[in-house]
């Protein structure tokens, strides 16, 4: 007979086996009725998932000529798990592919790590390699189509930007995309990535248990097609781009072309620069490192992102302001001997004729006439102090785009630099005066400003008063229109009337004699400004700013070189030949075009 003890044992452990054989069926039920990873694991076993890229959208001229095209070419993948045991032929995939064995090996050892995973063996595969591979039919490796950049004119690295593959730290901020995209890294291609990039497909195929392909998973009924990106439609003219890289080869500076009535970039250049090309195929590492450890930096566009003194051709800029304070009349008189001098103050000028006024001030670039309007511009005694002057004279300097970011659709823009009371305050312990910061008036001291807020500045002055924001796309595949930013007027603080006596000023200093008579075009009534601007580490800064034609102007152009020396000395033959070419189709001074090309400037400090 057994016990009570017995009896609660023999309960206790039905009740244990109950539970366990439970919990196995309910188990069982789970994964046959609810899990689907057993199912997914089971299928991957006979599936693969195969990415079909898109092609990138292409980038044409305003003139409907090829700036980049998308070409072939693919990549060869493994899938470690799936190599026969019994290996294969290392030797020909080397020799196809051109690659090492040691190469290889790294490779698949990293495969090896998550063996169920696609991996990128090598990228940039030819068609002819593609067709290589698919004859020795090696089980576990696989191509994926996906297209590479090619830059038929060669120009425009810095303006048009390079497409690499995604970084870790662009996977964090960009989910969209996986391990193995591609993306617009600089330039356009960064800049309209959205559009440009397209949209991924996806292949299923099916294979049989040794890993052989079958076909198409259900006759390609959950295959989806990649949508190609759209193209776009740039306002650089290529013809001019390439005229303007030839010209400014062997020096460091930048020139950019800008549309007045419209605000469109005509050409941006930042030299030194580079042949897009080497950054696309398998040397685009190498290439990129030795642009990157390159001391002239070819990769700095220096175009929108370089701060520059934008020297006498600031003096603009004064000019207008006194004429829109009342502070000046165009027929002032102010007087110079070689230069401004009051008391220990002096600020040196060239020999021309004293006393001036202001159009002969503008022709000539008179320094000690701008350093008379622009003391008049801050103790003007309707603001009580030099200080709140100040504060009125920057005002208007912003609002001819400068200090800030012109809010184009070009990434990386720089905003320049407009000292404020704040900084004067803290450098000279709240003491100073129109005096103490007089290197202002002449474009010097702290002003910097982009070589494309320069060229906005030549397009305002063009228009009599307003700009276009300056963009780079002028249309895209499958919009009726670019963003209404670009179709609005921007209007300085200074009203059109106080343009005239500027503007006629920039034209005599070109075609009845001053600083830019070599900018002369017969029939096109060129107005133009040299600007030398002081360097404390070498030779001078060479700049030229210019429109033309003076009425109903088609160009506005500003050029920089870095230790150029005079305006008219190397700036300015540049913007004149690129206005030449631009409103002519032609050029009829070949040899100022020579004197440029074989004009190197070298730079010591980049080469230290």
């Amino acid at each position: 007979m057994k016990t009570y003890d017995e009896s609660a044992r023999i309960r206790t452990l039905r009740v244990v086996v109950f539970i366990i054989f439970g919990a196995i069926f309910l188990r069982l039920a789970w994964i046959q009725l609810i899990d689907s990873r057993y199912k997914e694991m089971a299928r991957n076993n006979i599936l693969r998932h195969v990415v079909q890229y898109p092609a990138r959208g292409e980038v044409y001229d305003r003139n409907g000529e090829y700036l980049v095209q998308s070409i072939e070419c693919y990549d060869f993948m493994v899938v470690y798990r799936e190599i026969p045991g019994e290996g294969f032929d290392t030797v020909r995939i080397c020799e196809t592919l051109g690659i090492s064995r040691e190469r290889l090996e790294r490779e698949l050892a990293s495969a090896r790590m998550a063996p169920r995973a696609p991996r990128k063996i090598l990228g940039f595969v030819s068609q002819q390699e593609k067709l290589q591979l698919d004859e020795f039919n090696l089980r576990g490796f696989y191509t994926v189509a996906r297209t590479v950049r090619r830059y038929p004119r060669k120009v425009g690295g810095n303006l048009l930007g390079y497409v690499g593959e995604v970084t870790e730290d662009m996977l964090r901020r960009y989910p969209d995309y996986r391990a193995g995209d591609y993306i617009g890294v600089t330039g356009v291609e960064s800049a309209y990535e959205d559009v440009l990039r397209g949209r991924k497909g996806l292949r299923i195929e099916t294979r049989d248990v040794h890993g052989a392909p079958r076909g198409s998973y259900m006759d390609g009924a959950f295959d989806t097609l990649p949508e190609t990106g759209s193209s776009i439609v740039c306002t650089i003219d290529a013809r001019l781009q390439l005229f303007a890289e030839e010209l400014m080869e062997g020096k460091v500076g930048a020139a950019v072309a800008i549309e007045p009535s419209t605000g469109e970039i005509l050409m941006m250049v930042s030299s030194p620069t580079y042949d897009p090309d080497e950054l696309v195929g398998r040397e685009r590492g190498n290439n990129y490192m030795k642009m990157l450890n390159n001391k002239r930096r070819p990769l700095f566009n220096r175009a929108v992102r370089a701060k520059y003194p934008p020297g006498s051709t600031f003096k603009l800029v004064q000019g207008l302001i006194g004429l829109q304070e009342g502070v000046l009349k165009p027929t002032n008189m102010y007087p110079c001997h070689m230069g401004y001098h009051n008391g220990r103050v002096t600020v040196k000028c060239h020999a021309h004729g004293s006393p001036l006024n202001l159009y002969e001030a503008v022709a000539t670039s008179c320094n000690a006439y701008f350093c008379y309007v622009f003391r008049n511009i801050l103790d003007n005694p309707r603001y009580g102090n030099v200080k709140d002057g100040f504060d009125v004279w920057r005002e208007y300097v912003e609002s001819f785009g400068f200090g800030r970011n012109l809010d184009t659709d070009f990434i990386g823009e720089g905003d320049g630099y407009v000292p404020d009371r704040k900084f004067y305050d803290w450098r000279y312990r709240g003491s100073w005066n129109s005096q103490t910061v007089l290197s202002l008036s002449i474009g010097q001291g702290e002003l910097g400003c982009t070589p494309l807020q320069m060229a906005n500045l030549a397009a305002i002055i063009a228009n009599r008063g307003y700009y276009y924001v300056p963009h780079i796309v002028r249309s895209v595949e499958g919009r009726d229109s670019l963003d209404a930013r670009f179709r609005e007027r921007h209007y300085t603080k200074v009203e059109p009337k106080y343009f005239d006596p500027i503007v006629e000023g920039m034209w005599r200093g070109v075609n009845v004699g001053g600083t830019s008579t070599l900018a002369r075009l017969e029939g096109l009534d060129v107005c133009g400004k040299t600007g030398t601007a002081q360097n404390p580490h070498g030779d001078d800064h060479s700049t030229f700013l210019s429109f033309a034609p003076k009425d109903n102007p088609r160009i506005a152009i500003s050029v920089y070189v870095e230790n150029g020396g005079f305006g008219a000395s190397t700036a300015l033959p540049i913007a004149s030949l690129l206005e030449e070419f631009y409103l002519t189709d032609t050029i009829q001074r070949q040899r100022l075009v020579d004197m440029v090309k074989s004009k190197n400037i070298y730079y010591p400090a980049y080469d230290k």
